[in-house]
């Protein structure tokens, strides 16, 4: 097979579906980097209700690439439609401020066609020119996990900016969930993947690089990724753990001083979930409980790195 046949075998099984939102800058930069890639994927960009005229100048830019216009945002739940409009076995998530390394998505398929258990591959992920690895995928090379015939280190979480996806499997579980929106969505997706008996795998040998943008609001974020942890508690942990992750998110609103607003969304948001709670099995609690140790242990060790990130459970870019 020459080159040409592979490169179309390739764009037949993977895409790359690339979440934005008012980054017309950024997003030109990510698409124009994956249409050079050499295996060409096919590429869908869902612009999550953007008012800087994204939607309407990619299409003029890029006539190749597919794009989904959201009349609003829709948060990471604006990735379920870049889903369901791909028709490939593999999508490969990108945010507007990162891209694939080439060969990366080749790689992907080759190893994703050879372990049908596995679900989500996790990648590598350089920030920035400098090409600073993600403290992240530290803890994901030394995941406590056995590995087993796994094709690299068993995860409890991936990060949904930089990840391989079995399609099969993403619909399995219903994609991500609209109410939890942005921050530490993926954490319901991988929950549910695991109790399933779909692994989750890093891949040190796929790559994304990363170049944060400014526009961020590390406030709101936190808020977010505090309530996304209730909310998530409640629907698929044990009821300590929920009680818990809940006074953690009061405490956040009460030194943000948005306690009154956050904290009454909260117990709506708690009541929401109650209807749709279901225990992960002890199996999958298992799992958490080993990666939380490890990092128990690696917490008392003076860090030897700068950045911030989130351990095995999350680690995503703001959208």
């Amino acid at each position: 097979m020459d080159t040409l046949d592979r490169s179309k075998a390739l764009t037949s099984r993977i895409s790359v579906v690339v979440l934005t939102h008012n980054r017309a800058r950024e997003v030109f930069k990510t698409v124009e980097r994956l249409l050079a890639l050499p295996e060409r994927p096919a590429v869908i960009v869902v612009d999550n209700g953007s008012t800087d005229g994204t939607a309407q100048m990619l299409p003029l830019r890029f006539p190749e690439v597919r794009v989904i216009a959201c009349e609003r945002n829709l948060g990471a739940a604006g990735r379920n439609l870049g889903v369901a409009a791909a028709t490939t076995d593999y999508v490969a998530f990108s945010d507007d401020d990162t891209h694939w390394s080439s060969g990366s998505l080749a790689h992907a398929v080759r190893l994703l066609d050879g372990a049908p258990r596995v679900a989500v591959l996790s990648a590598r992920v350089l920030v920035g020119d400098a090409q600073t690895l993600d403290p992240t995928c530290i803890d994901m090379q030394t995941s406590p996990l056995e590995q087993g015939l796994l094709p690299g280190p068993a995860l409890v979480g991936y990060m949904a900016g930089a990840c391989v996806f079995r399609v099969s499997a993403f619909r399995h579980v219903g994609g991500y969930e609209p109410r939890l929106f942005i921050g530490g969505e993926e954490s319901l997706v991988s929950l549910d993947l695991l109790d399933r008996g779909y692994a989750i795998v890093y891949c040190d040998a796929i790559t994304v690089t990363h170049h944060p943008s400014p526009a961020r609001d590390a406030r709101l974020r936190r808020r977010m990724l505090a309530r996304n942890a209730a909310l998530v508690a409640w629907l698929r942990l044990p009821l300590r753990e929920a009680c818990a992750a809940t006074m953690h998110a009061m405490t956040v609103y009460a030194k943000e001083r948005t306690f009154a607003r956050d904290g009454l969304a909260l117990v709506s948001g708690i009541a929401w979930a109650m209807p749709r709670r279901r225990v992960v099995a002890d199996a999958v609690l298992w799992m958490r409980a080993r990666v939380r140790e490890a990092q128990r242990g690696r917490a008392t060790v003076p860090p030897m790195r700068t950045g911030t990130g989130t351990g095995t459970a999350t680690a995503e870019s703001d959208r």
